[in-house]
């Protein structure tokens, strides 16, 4: 008896421990809550309901069913279409889809309710997109395109020609910004209607204006494109032209013999250089190759004009000579077989062929011999 209890005790023991280590780890706030929770711009804010509540518009659309009473389904449809009940499934909906802002979004339809009740029963017709009424008309909290500011100003140049089309009016579309114009890249002016420094007038009309960039030469503006028509000083990599004192040329920083260090040698670009190491055969070169080498490497000597090593040489030339009798061999031993066999002989000779030509395909396209010049020892054997 003693014993019964003893294990029910020890049972009930190991059940307690069982269930302690199936309980919920502490909870954590998930990511998403992150981004439910953040918070945006007013208008920003009332963008992100109307769009949602747009979304709920689409969902809750009634398409017509097969079969029955067409002209009661089509009443049904009008009736349903502004009804209180689809107003319910679209606001119950709400929100939901938001990546960011939700929890805003909620706080804001509370906000709104009875101005999106008004729209629903009242002004779809004078007012069929819901973000005009809501987010401009009764909540304020946006302004119509190009209009800024508290009382919805109009941006300089509306309506065609806002920043003069060359950027974009500060504040456009909300209640905030001052309507200054930010103006893109290579304009300039308080209505974007001149070139900034560094870029010129390439073209001009009542209508419209272009700026190009200066040439790269240029350091304070130019008058057209090119170095030649650079105005001022120069970038660095470049003079000023002997003959045209408003042009630049690029400086040849490769006349300095000095400038590149150790075995290499210098590459003009366009205001700037560049220095590469020689080849291998070379002591100090003026060019890339062999052929280029002001003194030769160790273990190198210059033939025809050329640093070479001879040891690499002689071993390229025995090793042409070994894969030409191989390929002789082939040929000769598929001759022999031709004999006795045409069948297998066509069929072997097809294999020596397709062989030849890709170790020779592979040979001349790998780097195996970029150590030693390339000199024809043999003539093609193909």
């Amino acid at each position: 008896m003693r014993n019964a209890v003893y294990f029910t005790l020890f049972c009930s023991l190991l059940l307690n421990f069982s269930s302690c280590q199936h309980l919920d780890p502490p909870l954590e706030l998930p990511v998403d809550d992150e981004l439910k929770s953040k918070k945006l711009p007013p208008c920003a804010a009332c963008k992100a309901l109307v769009e949602s509540f747009k979304k709920g518009i689409e969902k809750t659309k009634r398409g017509k069913f097969e079969g029955g009473d067409t002209a009661w389904e089509e009443d049904n449809q009008k009736s349903y279409a502004k009804s209180e009940v689809r107003l319910t499934e679209i606001q119950e909906g709400l929100c939901k889809d938001l990546t960011s802002g939700e929890i805003q979004c909620h706080d804001l339809a509370e906000e709104l309710e009875s101005g999106i009740e008004e729209w629903w029963f009242k002004h779809q017709d004078k007012y069929p997109d819901i973000y005009v009424y809501i987010c401009i008309k009764y909540a304020k909290r946006c302004c119509p395109k190009d209009h800024y500011g508290v009382d919805c100003k109009q941006c300089a140049g509306f309506p065609n020609k806002v920043c003069n089309n060359n950027g974009r009016c500060k504040g456009s579309g909300t209640r905030k910004g001052n309507g200054q114009c930010q103006c893109d890249t290579g304009y300039a002016g308080e209505t974007c209607l001149d070139c900034a420094v560094g870029y010129y007038e390439a073209y001009r009309d009542e209508n419209k204006l272009l700026c190009s960039s200066c040439h790269a030469s240029c350091a304070d503006g130019c008058k057209s494109g090119g170095a030649d028509n650079c105005q001022g000083n120069c970038k660095e990599g470049w003079k000023k032209n002997d003959d045209n004192k408003e042009g630049c040329v690029d400086i040849n920083e490769c006349l300095d013999n000095e400038i590149c260090p150790g075995n290499q040698f210098c590459v003009n670009t366009e205001g700037n250089y560049s220095c590469l190491n020689c080849d291998s055969a070379c002591n100090g070169c003026n060019g890339d190759g062999p052929d280029m080498c002001i003194k030769c490497a160790d273990d190198h000597e210059k033939k025809d004009n050329v640093c070479i090593n001879p040891e690499a040489i002689g071993r390229k030339e025995r090793e042409n000579y070994m894969r030409y009798a191989t390929y002789l061999g082939l040929c000769i031993a598929t001759c022999i077989i031709l004999q006795r066999n045409v069948y297998a002989a066509s069929v072997i000779g097809l294999i020596v062929g397709i062989y030849i030509s890709l170790s020779e395909y592979f040979i001349a396209n790998t780097d195996l011999q970029d150590g030693v010049p390339e000199f024809d020892f043999l003539p093609p054997f193909m």
